[in-house]
């Protein structure tokens, strides 16, 4: 299989003037991976990439696998879990963290979560924390038994949403015997009170939408969305976003790493779960090795900052900030991600990449 490559969406964000160019660069990939050098073909000796599906709750996931350059079936290998941020795909930051995993000798996966992306499940984009959790078990019922893996030896990356979620899984799943999250986000505290506690009027509002949205699909109704597809392009709509996470993400998810199957909607009834969820609640059930990152310059820092200080139990745990990153830049941006990936190369190596 060739290479081919188009002109990708570059943009390039001014940290002095704040202005906002863009250049055409598109990158056509086999795979449908939209990020940064990834694997445009599978190669003997190289790190590959495996499309699978599986069945959960009686949904087929669609998912990808990530094996080392050194990979054979018959030794053992430790692996990763990798869940994506909220709206996001398989083939964007969860995928390149996938893949720079497994350049260090790791079997991971990252997969599409139930109702959303290329797996299955109806009414679309059901963002249920409860869903979303499982699907973090799932990757692990999976690869737990894929040819070549140490059982013994798994470790779970959560990535924005999939951060969150993270946390709650590990709570209960000891077959994670470490934890790391990037760049943290509380979906359920944010989908209630909203970002930087900027909806707290609202919130008995919203559960009314919410509870009506939910009567409407019982009685087989149009199913309601909270958020659309609608995506501001033009600097002088970007420049009025107060908040970089959402500025940042519009640009990194609807232009320089947009995928078809990423979206921002989600079920306004999905809201009567996201509202009552909050994932730094019990954390003093993590007792596994815990790696909390962010940027330091992340306007969602908080959510780290305190899901990081109720985590009492845990055998070893870190904060670690990578110096001079916003939210979304931790996702794609060179030397930020260089600066995730060297804490976590230190992290899994002591305590899953040893058979010791």
């Amino acid at each position: 299989m060739r290479r081919k490559v188009r002109n990708y969406i570059l943009i390039v964000i001014s940290m002095v003037t704040g202005t906002v160019s863009f250049a055409q660069t598109e990158i056509e990939n086999p795979f449908g991976l939209v990020y940064r050098d990834a694997i445009t073909e599978n190669l003997p000796g190289k790190v590959n990439i495996q499309p699978v599906t599986y069945t959960l709750n009686g949904i087929e996931i669609a998912a990808n696998v990530y094996t080392p350059a050194n990979y054979d079936p018959d030794k053992k290998f430790p692996a990763i879990v990798v869940a994506h941020p909220n709206g996001g795909v398989k083939e964007q930051v969860a995928g390149l963290y996938a893949q720079l995993l497994a350049e260090q000798g790791y079997i991971s996966i990252t997969a599409d979560a139930a109702y959303q992306g290329a797996s299955g499940g109806t009414p679309r984009n059901v963002d249920i924390p409860h869903n979303r959790i499982e699907d973090i078990h799932g990757m692990a019922d999976f690869i737990i038994q894929y040819e070549g893996v140490d059982s013994e030896r798994i470790g779970l990356l959560g990535i924005c949403g999939g951060g969150g979620y993270s946390l709650k899984a590990a709570q209960s799943d000891k077959r994670f015997r470490a934890v790391a999250t990037l760049s943290m986000f509380n979906s359920g505290v944010v989908r209630r009170n909203g970002f930087r506690n900027s909806q707290v009027n609202t919130i008995q509002e919203r559960l009314k939408k919410a509870s009506d949205a939910r009567a409407q699909e019982a009685a087989g109704g149009e199913v309601i969305y909270a958020a659309d597809n609608a995506i501001p392009t033009e600097e002088a709509e970007l420049a009025k976003i107060p908040y970089d996470l959402y500025r940042e993400g519009y640009i990194y998810y609807g232009n320089t790493h947009k995928h078809p199957n990423s979206t921002f909607r989600y079920t306004m009834s999905s809201l009567l779960y996201l509202m009552t969820f909050d994932a730094s609640t019990n954390m003093n059930l993590i007792n596994q090795p815990l790696l909390m990152m962010a940027g330091s310059k992340a306007d969602t820092y908080y959510m780290t900052d305190e899901a990081y200080r109720k985590v009492t139990n845990a055998k070893d745990k870190e904060l670690f900030l990578i110096e001079s990153a916003t939210h979304i830049q931790t996702y794609y941006v060179p030397e930020y991600v260089s600066q995730a990936m060297e804490k976590l190369n230190v992290f899994f190596g002591k305590y899953i990449n040893s058979e010791a």
